[in-house]
């Protein structure tokens, strides 16, 4: 008696069945070649975004480490020799005097804003470029669309801090708004820029996930193993838990206990100049400075540990793409965590070790600028060793 067979399929044989299925199979996988060939090509989206953001964390460090060596102590110190002579002015009864010396701080304590609002959104827009880089094999835009939108973003992240930067000297010179200068409008549209860019990325994001029929993503960077990728990660993960953990000590012990200082020396200024006691006031005075000192290391100490920690985090996903050899992948990945576990560690020190521990904490800075840079250049040299390890596209010959 014959076993029986099961009918073919009406219209679909089963020999053709099976090499329809190998054959999309193997269309996928050229697909998903040619999307990782082009994902890291030389005027691509992901490393216009990813050298564009190193790019401004590093401008950024660099304002920052200037401004902490040539601005920060000595803006800080005319603020107070101002503030004490508006204090003694006042108690002299000179208005004039308490209005000149309060200009004066004004104009101190902008200067010392638009340099810190110019070093910090350098580096938050760097950290946004990272990690929309990171997601721009899921941003389901056309590779011409997603490389305008990446100069988009990258114009506004550098017009807006250095319109920012220019506030300060440019003030209300020749602008046809009344309160507002041309630094202002510049960095305004710098800034729009920046937002219409991140919502273009986030809507292609949004049309990847309505896709019924998107095919699998493989993405290099997520796959990565390597060691110094998992240097950064366990190393960046660490900061951000010591930041954090900084940030609830001071909370918890310090933190009310400042306010409370803040308030009773404020009173304490006030009694003492309408009682014409000079001793005092300045005795107070000298108080309120280094209560101010005190806030100023624990909140960048506790700032500063959780942004090298993200920092760290992001670049562990592009060690694939940093074309040096492994051993010096390493040595730069452990040079920018000594640098950004020394820069907080030794902020915090200042009050108790002084100039010392100021300039042992912008070294640190220093070793994270030129780790940074060494992964940059590495990126920068990047010429397509992955891309030579995926299957050949279709057409091409090995």
């Amino acid at each position: 008696m014959r076993a029986l067979q099961p009918p073919p399929l009406r219209g679909f044989p089963v020999g053709r069945r099976v090499f329809h299925m190998a054959g999309s199979q193997g269309i996928g996988n050229a697909t998903a070649a040619d999307a990782a060939r082009a994902a890291f090509a030389p005027m691509s989206a992901r490393r216009l975004l990813a050298l564009g953001g190193i790019g401004l964390i590093l401008a950024g460090m660099l304002v920052g480490d200037i401004f902490a060596v040539f601005v920060l102590h000595q803006n800080a110190a005319k603020v107070g020799e101002n503030l004490a002579a508006a204090a003694h002015a006042a108690m002299a009864g000179d208005v004039n005097a308490v209005s000149a010396s309060f200009q004066s701080v004004g104009t101190f304590l902008e200067n010392r804003g638009t340099k810190v609002d110019t070093h910090v959104h350098m580096i938050a827009f760097g950290y946004l470029a990272l990690m929309l880089a990171i997601l721009q094999p899921w941003v389901a835009l056309r590779e011409s669309t997603r490389k305008k939108v990446a100069w988009i973003f990258l114009i506004g992240a550098w017009l807006l801090p250095v319109g920012v930067f220019l506030i300060h000297y440019v003030g209300l010179a020749y602008s046809p708004v009344a309160a507002i200068g041309w630094a202002s409008i510049f960095a305004d549209f710098g800034g729009a820029l920046v937002i219409v860019a991140t919502l273009a990325c986030l809507l292609g994001i949004a049309r990847h996930f309505r896709q019924s029929l998107r095919p699998p993503l493989e993405d290099v960077l997520l796959k990565d193993r390597s060691v110094a990728g998992r240097i950064l990660l366990a190393g960046g993960l660490s900061l951000i838990l010591l930041g954090f953990l900084h940030g609830a000590y001071y909370a918890g012990v310090d933190l009310y206990r400042h306010e409370g200082m803040d308030y009773s020396l404020l009173s304490q200024m006030t009694i003492t100049a309408a009682a014409q006691n000079a001793a005092a006031l300045d005795t107070a005075l000298a108080g309120y400075g280094q209560l101010g000192g005190e806030k100023a290391v624990n909140i960048a100490a506790h700032a500063h540990a959780i942004e090298f920690g993200l920092l760290a985090m992001l670049l562990a996903f592009f060690q694939p793409y940093v074309s040096l050899g492994d051993p010096w992948k390493r040595n730069w990945a452990w040079v920018l965590l000594l640098g950004s576990l020394g820069l907080p560690v030794f902020v915090l020190l200042e009050l108790k070790l002084g100039l010392l521990a100021g300039g042992i904490a912008d070294v640190g800075g220093l070793l994270v600028i030129i780790a940074l840079l060494a992964m940059w250049i590495g990126i920068v040299r990047y010429t397509g060793e992955i891309d030579a390890s995926l299957p050949p596209a279709r057409g091409e010959k090995r």
